[in-house]
């Protein structure tokens, strides 16, 4: 007999029953409820899913910790002399945005603290927003349907780096005027309309006396709501969309497996928010982030040495570092292509490249089929190579950006930092394209392998003959079904030049582009084992008694994860 009771039968139950069927009776909390949430909405069990959760508990922490600080920031240019508490700095002009800041650090009560875990809060939104659209990159997480969410995800990226670079600004000092500077100068390289749009942003000539508080406002009300609209939409389409989830038995592509939304699973969405929070909140009290207060007051006709943007943006220095020279006057107009072409024009190839990415493999594998199950990056060596090859620019870049500071740490030439970046960025990704293709195309054929001819137990046989070699044994029927779930590789065709009438086909030029693309795509890619192959190769295994393993009493062979048997 069980010592369950029922919530409402418990005397806290009783109590508050009176005003919840009160408020239900003239509200329908209960009826909307059911309908607003869903609450049996099934989630899958993977750790690679918490990655998109930890950039949406950061953003609660950035709005927790933002609005605390909101109370005694001052977004304001107007000059003030500085009498606080830091005596290095007493007697100083500064702005009272800066002057504000350092109220906040020193004399504020958690005033610091509150403004570290801001600061690093927001540093993990954008690298677990990056990390989490790597993996639904290299797991084809945006194929079809989930484009329109692939471009959601895509608008939040980039609203997140402006949104911490507006934050970056605020507080007037030294270090982030020299980026405030740098911005100046990728508006007003735009070529035809850069001055105009300088003096609408900043309300006259650089620096203005505007910028501060316009950046405020966007950067806790416009850029805030828009990101809240579009985390809405975001959690909007990956319920109407349901979730993706790994393969495995009993996964399929008309089914989730996992907890249901109440309770497990927002039980463990609670506790993984506490745990965000705390992992932030130890790191703004053990880790200093963001000193302003060594870095004085912002003074447009002084540079701090050393100085670097955060490291999200480190890629957008790194490219303008590295450009050559390329300035002419013509019409009138100084054109600073050195300036646009890495600063401004980068940055709109980079997000015009991710979002159509979605739409240019679809076009190339013809696959318009809705997927549901991830696919193991392997599987799809050309997109993982791409994956890597971009990875492996921006890196080249991020070496850039940090040139001045690698050539100090490490007594290196300056100028020899330059060259490499200059020549790496082109050659570096070709290089690790070449080679990521190769090392996924080998995990295919292991995979195949492994498949026909079971996996290796770690037990040597010696034959008469005095020869030497591994037993190996069958996969499971689980292990087997992960490894070939995947699509088999498409036939590919030659398109079709023309009709039985010898009429040109339409479109002929555009489809043998495609033929080309698509031999490219899949080319070296290797076919999983046919249902006859599996077959074939179980009775083979099973011929030689391949499993179990039962050789030695010292050693009795490994898993098919790698684990030794019991001994």
């Amino acid at each position: 007999m069980s010592d369950y009771t029922d919530i409402q039968d418990t005397s806290v139950g009783k109590k508050a029953g009176g005003p919840v069927g009160w408020l239900d009776d003239r509200l329908g909390l209960a009826a909307g409820a059911k309908k607003l949430m869903p609450v049996r909405k099934v989630f899958p069990e993977h750790w690679s899913f918490m990655l998109g959760e930890i950039a949406l508990w950061s953003f609660i922490v950035l709005l927790l910790t933002g609005v605390f600080l909101t109370f005694w920031f001052q977004p304001s240019m107007a000059e003030t002399v500085y009498d606080g508490p830091y005596a290095p700095l007493r007697g100083l002009e500064m702005s009272q945005a800066f002057s504000s800041t350092l109220d906040i650090s020193f004399e504020v009560r958690g005033g610091l603290l509150i403004r570290q875990i801001h600061h690093w809060s927001a540093a993990i939104f954008v690298a677990a927003m990056i990390v989490h659209m790597l993996r639904i990159f290299f797991t084809g997480a945006y194929r079809k349907p989930r484009e329109v969410n692939w471009l959601v995800g895509l608008g939040l990226l980039t609203l997140a780096l402006v949104e911490g670079f507006a934050g970056y600004s605020l507080p007037d000092d030294l270090l982030s005027g020299t980026g405030l500077r740098f911005v100046d100068g990728l508006v007003r390289s735009i070529p035809l309309v850069g001055s105009y749009l300088e003096f609408l942003i900043f309300g006259g000539e650089y620096p203005g006396d505007v910028i501060i508080p316009r950046l405020y406002m966007a950067h806790i009300l416009l850029i805030p709501a828009i990101l809240l609209a579009l985390i809405g939409a975001h959690m909007v389409l990956l319920v109407y969309q349901k979730h993706t989830q790994w393969p495995g038995p009993g996964h399929t592509e008309n089914n989730v497996v996992g907890y249901p939304l109440l309770p497990q699973y927002a039980a463990k969405a609670g506790g993984f928010f506490l745990v965000v929070f705390g992992f932030t909140t130890l790191m703004g009290a053990m880790l200093q982030i963001n000193p302003i207060w060594l870095y004085g007051p912002y003074n447009p006709s002084e540079v701090t040495a050393g100085s670097q943007p955060d490291w999200y943006m480190g890629f957008v220095e790194g490219a303008v570092r590295i450009m050559p020279p390329l300035e002419f006057d013509f019409l009138t107009y100084t054109w600073s292509l050195n300036v646009f072409i890495p600063g401004v024009l980068l940055m709109g190839v980079l997000f015009t490249a991710l979002g159509a990415w979605p739409f240019v493999e679809q076009w190339i594998t013809g696959d318009k089929r809705d997927h549901h199950l991830l696919e193991r990056p392997r599987n799809a060596p050309v997109r993982t190579a791409f994956g890597v090859a971009g990875m492996t620019m921006y890196g080249v870049f991020w070496i850039g950006g940090g040139n001045d500071i690698i050539a100090t740490k490490f007594h290196l030439s300056l100028n020899a930092i330059t060259w490499f970046v200059r020549i790496g960025w082109i050659v570096l990704p070709i290089i690790t394209f070449m080679i990521t293709k190769r090392i996924c195309i080998g995990l295919q054929r292991a995979d195949a392998n492994r498949i026909l001819h079971g996996y290796e137990t770690g037990v040597i046989e010696r034959t008469p003959d005095g020869s030497y070699s591994e037993r190996h044994a069958p996969l499971s029927v689980p292990g087997q079904f992960v490894l070939t779930t995947h699509d088999r590789l498409p036939a590919l065709e030659a398109p079709v030049e023309e009709d039985a009438n010898g009429v040109p086909a339409p479109h002929g030029r555009i489809e043998r582009l495609r033929a080309r693309f698509q031999r490219f795509y899949y080319h070296g890619a290797v076919d999983k084992p046919t249902e006859h192959d599996v077959e074939h190769a179980a009775e083979h295994l099973a011929e030689h008694n391949g499993h179990p393993v039962t050789l030695g009493e010292d050693f009795q062979g490994v898993s098919e994860t790698g684990i030794p048997r019991s001994h």
